[in-house]
């Protein structure tokens, strides 16, 4: 008997239905029998179980299965693995049972898309890696997994908002891109959307309130566009569709961040899409460009925004014609022209139409991108927050070809070099890489190429991998196979290294103990002992005072005071500073209770990082480190949203209290029209009326035009956006806008 309540029985039972309905048309009746005991089975299992929300945990499997079949149009192995996916996980049943009585495919699935028990800080990272090693077999673990993060990212509203956070970041870096690049666009999207909604809700309201304000307008210029695209398809009597979407809200929210600018100058928030009904005895590339053609007949195009996605269709798949025309208003449209059949694989991706090894097959990139991966899988030495960075470094957006002498194609991501070119042929070619004939002129091996570029790759027998290499490497093969021939080398100065710590050691007659290494590493400012003996190795390092290091007495890691500087002296940057005490007990990080930001705090250090500088009022969260000393990021920080997706558990809430005396280095870029008097106006503004310190100010005029940086001591965002404000009012200034870097 049930643990539910008759209402939660027939909520289940609803939902079943639903997926019923959506198989129903595709799946005979033994398919169907298949998927009714996969149900069955999975119900009881999950029976009195729970999602956060409360409602039935039953409810989430069956609405996986659902995206399966209806948003990837998969088969019943896949449904009834969708079903099952989470039985392994949270029940007493195994894969062994699950493949007694469902068979060898659904168990691979199932076995593939379960989670790994161990280490919490590593979670993530192993079980992606684990998918991965099952997607070298079948594509279905990664469209099953994309299912199951979309219908997370649907019912996220029941979860606390820290963990909301830690959800939308590990989607936004990682299973964004992955649907991206299995050209899954409408399920990259809502899983973009859906992660801005969560992560930035006071952007993404303000944002939907400014769209939803434009929208008539919008509509009508929509209208007046396609009208006489329309009519001249109909002269021309091209069978098509003519539609328009709207931009993704989360697109026009990245260009505004990225590019600085403001809803209104986002030009491209529309695309009309032409869609064609292909004739058979034509070749559909020569149909799109007759279409192409009769478009910029009606509007003029922008000479550099046409993409040609058919003759060289992306890595996923993905073909169309793109073009940017000056539509009516003078407004910059973009219009998509595709058969039927491409908008198929732009919508479902190239991966729902894989076929499996099973089918007699052709290779396809596909094919090419899943080869890449069992190659990085290959390599057993990987740690697994390193495949990671590296995994993703794979999920490019953006492309080039380049082509090698003998006219083969080879596609990499945008800002490839020539290193890279070298490891996409070969390893060796790679290891031996001094160089690159580009049209005939010598380039080194850092040189970034271009579209089109015809490459030949020079070698020297005497050439080595270069540390040096990896800060230009692109793709992760090549990056993979740099680390690879360093790390063999690192392995042999690692292991003199070694040798000559603990000699040093035992001359001072000091024992071989944790504590003594830890005081070397600290001195020396080093992540860990292997870092130390890898320096020692390669004499980096000498060791010549490891004496004085030595007799020193350990320091207690705990803070009492705060020292106020900026970069050792004056004020605005906190730095802590020890106290020796090696009674002191520790101080207890609750990391369930928002770690309250202090000005005089109390016993837990904490930073603010340098990649994003955040200031009092920036919307933050807090990284803690392995001694509990914690570092307070922005939200939006790269760095922090990638913590998020890997490290999730080591993330907590932090909340700013009031800050009355500390001020903070804050950069403000300045543009727009030169005039005499307009520095004098901008300083009068920040020193007198609202009393903030500069640090520097520095201005550049260029033909009439004039762009300017300021360093400035603020308290707070508050404080900020009032002096942005008031400095956007000064006549001649363009735009004022907050620069994180402060590196000058």
């Amino acid at each position: 008997m049930s643990l539910f309540t008759k209402a939660e029985i027939r909520q289940i039972n609803d939902c079943y239905d639903d997926l019923k309905r959506e198989i129903g048309k595709r799946f005979d009746n033994e398919r169907m029998e298949k998927v009714d005991k996969a149900f069955i089975f999975a119900n009881a299992a999950h029976d009195g179980i729970r999602r956060k929300s409360g409602e039935p945990y039953i409810i989430h499997p069956i609405a996986v299965a659902t995206i399966v079949a209806h948003d990837l149009g998969l088969g019943a192995t896949s449904v009834i693995a969708a079903i099952l996916h989470d039985v392994v996980e949270d029940t007493d049943y195994s894969v062994e049972d699950i493949r007694n009585l469902f068979g060898e495919n659904v168990s691979r699935i199932v076995d593939g898309l379960t989670k790994l028990s161990g280490e919490m800080d590593t979670r993530q990272a192993l079980t992606l890696k684990k998918m991965l090693m099952t997607l070298s077999d079948d594509v279905r673990v990664i469209l099953i997994k994309l299912a199951d993060r979309l219908h997370n990212m649907r019912t996220l509203e029941s979860l606390q908002p820290l963990k909301q956070l830690k959800v939308a970041g590990e989607t936004l870096y990682l299973y964004a891109p992955l649907a991206h690049r299995l050209g899954l666009y409408a399920i990259k999207n809502e899983l973009e959307e859906l992660s801005f909604r969560f992560k930035h809700p006071e952007d993404y309201n303000h944002l939907l309130y400014q769209l939803h304000d434009q929208e008539e307008k919008r509509n009508y210029l929509v209208n007046e566009f396609i009208a006489p695209i329309r009519q001249r398809l109909a002269e021309e009597d091209i069978e098509c569709t003519v539609t328009h979407r709207l931009k993704s809200m989360f697109s026009i929210w990245t260009k505004m961040h990225t590019k600085g600018v403001t809803f209104d100058e986002v030009y491209d928030l529309l695309a009309i899409r032409i869609i064609l009904k292909a004739k058979p005895a034509i070749s559909e590339k020569r149909q799109c460009f007759e279409v192409l053609s009769l478009v910029t007949d009606i509007y003029p195009p922008k000479p550099d925004r046409i993409r040609d996605w058919i003759t060289m269709p992306r890595a996923n798949g993905y073909e169309s014609l793109h073009v940017t025309v000056m539509g009516p208003q003078g407004k910059w449209v973009e219009v998509q022209i595709r058969t039927e059949r491409m908008d198929q694989i732009a919508e479902y991706g190239f991966a729902a139409h894989y076929r499996y090894k099973d089918a007699a097959t052709t290779e396809n990139e596909l094919d090419r991108w899943i080869e890449r991966i069992r190659d990085h899988l290959a390599n057993s030495e990987y740690d697994a927050f390193e495949f990671l960075d590296e995994f993703k470094l794979d999920l490019f957006a953006s492309e080039i070809v380049v082509f090698t002498p003998k006219g083969k194609t080879i596609k990499l991501p945008k800002n490839s070099t020539v290193i890279d070119v070298a490891y996409e042929i070969h390893t060796n070619l790679g290891d031996k890489c001094i160089g690159a004939k580009i049209n005939q002129k010598l380039v080194p091996p850092s040189h970034v190429l271009q579209n089109g570029d015809q490459v030949e790759i020079l070698t020297s027998e005497n050439q080595v991998p270069q540390q040096a290499w990896l800060s230009y490497a692109t793709t992760a093969k090549a990056r993979s196979k740099i680390k690879d021939a360093l790390r063999n080398e690192n392995h042999r100065h690692l292991e003199k290294g070694r040798e000559m710590v603990e000699e040093a050691i035992r001359q001072h007659n000091v024992p071989l103990v944790a504590n003594t290494f830890r005081k070397i590493v600290a001195h020396y400012n080093l992540n860990n002992k292997e870092q130390l003996f890898s320096e020692v190795g390669m004499g980096v390092i000498k060791l010549d005072d490891i004496g004085s290091i030595l007799s020193r007495k350990s320091k207690n890691k705990f803070i009492k005071y705060w020292n106020i500087t900026f970069r050792g002296k004056g004020k605005g940057t906190e730095t802590l500073s020890d106290e020796e005490d090696d009674q002191e007990t520790a101080p207890i990080l609750d990391k369930k209770k928002p770690f309250l930001l202090k000005e005089n705090p109390d016993h837990i250090a904490y930073s603010l990082a340098k990649c994003c500088n955040p200031i009092p009022g920036d919307d933050v969260i807090g990284y803690v480190s392995s001694d509990d000393h914690v570092i307070i990021h922005k939200k939006n920080c790269p760095k922090a949203e990638k913590l998020v997706a890997s490290h999730s558990h080591m993330i907590i809430a932090a909340e700013w209290t009031k800050f009355k005396k500390l001020s903070y280095l804050t950069r403000i870029n300045l543009s727009g029209f030169d005039r005499i008097g307009l520095v004098n106006d901008i300083t009068t503004i920040i020193s007198k009326l609202h009393s903030i310190n500069m640090r520097s100010v520095k201005f550049d005029t260029r033909d009439g035009l004039f762009e300017g940086d300021l360093f400035l001591y603020i308290h707070n965002t508050e404080d900020l956006q009032t002096l942005i404000g008031e400095l956007g009012k000064i006549k001649g200034i363009d735009k004022v806008t907050r620069v994180e870097n402060l590196n000058d």
